[in-house]
Order: C-alpha cells, then structure tokens, then sequence
C-alpha cells in the first residue's frame, strides 16, 4: 500500500509511531475506540494495539515486535492478530521517502502464507487503512 501525505517526513514517522498520534487517526469502524495503543519503539520493543466495540465489548488486538528502525525513514516489524481468522505472522515494512515537501509512504507485508496472504486481501483491510490515512490527512492539514 502506498499512500502520499502533504507533510514532512518526520511528521508522518511520528504520526505512525507515536501513541498519542497514532490514537488520533488509527480509529476503527463507528461503535470501535482504539482503547490500547502501546508502543515501545525501538528493536526489539514491541506494540500492542486492542480496539474495543462500544456496544458490545468485543476486542480486537495486533501486535508486533519492531526488528528494523531507521529514523525518519523505514521501521520493520512483526504483526500478529489475535483474531483466528488471520493466521500466523507477518513482517510488516515501512518506508517514508521525502518528495518535494511531501512523503510517500509504503506500507510491504510478508505473510507466512499464500492462505494468510489471501484472508488478508479478502478482508476489508485496503478500505480500513484508506479511512485511517484519510483521517490523518485531515490531522496534517
């Protein structure tokens, strides 16, 4: 996935990997809150993000360790769901280029298989991302 937002480079490396930013923009469907969002940035460090349904209770949780980070420009990590219905682990790669005032960022995942692979692609994950990056360019704004 790739997507180009009207900021500097280390505004959107902060946006992506800072608590209290990434609590503003990574907001689930209506009815969902990001309840825990946990980051410890650094390799080796981990993340842990559980969005909760209003209603009803309902959790649902990814995490990761980080295994890369290059500041402003790249972080690597692991990412695995809690939720069955998408297996295993992934390794999850981001890049932040610098183009004319604006970044572009890349979002690589390596799945462990082409099943999981797939259960993500059939997912609704494109549309979920696009309204989170929607939402943190109405924050850049």
């Amino acid at each position: 996935m790739t997507r180009v937002f009207d900021a500097p480079r280390e505004r959107v490396f902060d946006a992506f990997t800072t608590p209290g930013s990434v609590k503003r923009w990574l907001i689930a469907p209506a009815g969902w809150t990001l309840a825990v969002c946990d980051i410890a940035l650094r390799v080796g460090g981990a993340f842990r993000y559980v969005w909760r349904n209003d209603a009803d209770g309902q959790e649902f949780v990814v995490s990761g360790v980080y295994t890369d980070i290059t500041r402003p420009e790249r972080v690597v990590h692991t990412e695995r769901f809690d939720d069955p219905a998408y297996p295993g682990e992934s390794v999850e790669t981001w890049t932040f280029d610098k183009v004319d005032g604006s970044t572009t960022f890349t979002m690589t995942l390596a799945y462990e298989s082409i099943e999981a692979r797939n259960r993500a692609l059939e997912s609704s994950m494109d549309q979920g991302n696009a309204a989170c990056y929607d939402r943190l360019d109405d924050l850049f704004a």
